[in-house]
């Protein structure tokens, strides 16, 4: 039942565009295997072979600590709806952050959020589908609007000067942190 690509097809970028979650998976040599869902409009397909996400403040830093060391990463789409289907995005990923020097070129992609610190871009290796047939049926209801309240209720310096000595995840890997408040 399940179909390898090289690349995302406009088929594949048509689902992946109408799904309201996604969820991430990374790993890194004695890590702890990292999966995380994402919503909140944060998905964009740049080309057939490279995708990017951006991420929002939240619990942890552990996909750019497993990019940064590894780089593997795995994204999974689920319909939730009508016609049933799985799509999984293998590749490789960085973060790339404020200061950084694509990071222009990147953010125009996306409406910045409350709370943003990088932008994780993917390079492609394969794409999967499947049935999806175990895949309940559910529908979406709306955006949670808590990350974002609590981000737009922190003023933007404190925030960074909060997160500044958070160089490490939970598993003692390096990470790089955001050195500039956003627009």
């Amino acid at each position: 039942m399940a179909e390898f690509f090289k690349a995302l097809t406009d088929e594949h970028r048509s689902f992946v565009c109408r799904q309201p979650v996604l969820f991430v998976a990374t790993a890194a040599t004695d890590a702890r295997i990292n999966l995380s869902p994402k919503g909140m409009d944060c998905f964009r397909v740049l080309s057939p072979t490279q995708v990017a996400y951006l991420d929002v403040g939240g619990s942890g830093n552990e996909t750019h600590a497993h990019l940064t060391a590894d780089g593997r990463i795995t994204l999974m789409f689920c319909a939730f709806d009508q016609p049933a289907l799985i799509l999984r995005i293998y590749g490789r990923g960085r973060p790339v952050l404020p200061q950084d020097e694509d990071w222009a070129m990147l953010a125009a992609s996306f409406t910045m959020l409350p709370g943003t610190r990088q932008i994780f871009v993917i390079d492609v290796e394969s794409v999967q589908t499947s049935c999806g047939w175990g895949v309940p049926f559910m529908a979406f209801e709306k955006e949670r609007p808590t990350l974002a309240k609590y981000h737009a209720q922190q003023d933007p310096a404190e925030r960074l000067q909060k997160i500044a000595g958070r160089t490490k995840s939970i598993d003692g890997l390096p990470v790089r942190v955001q050195d500039r408040i956003l627009g």
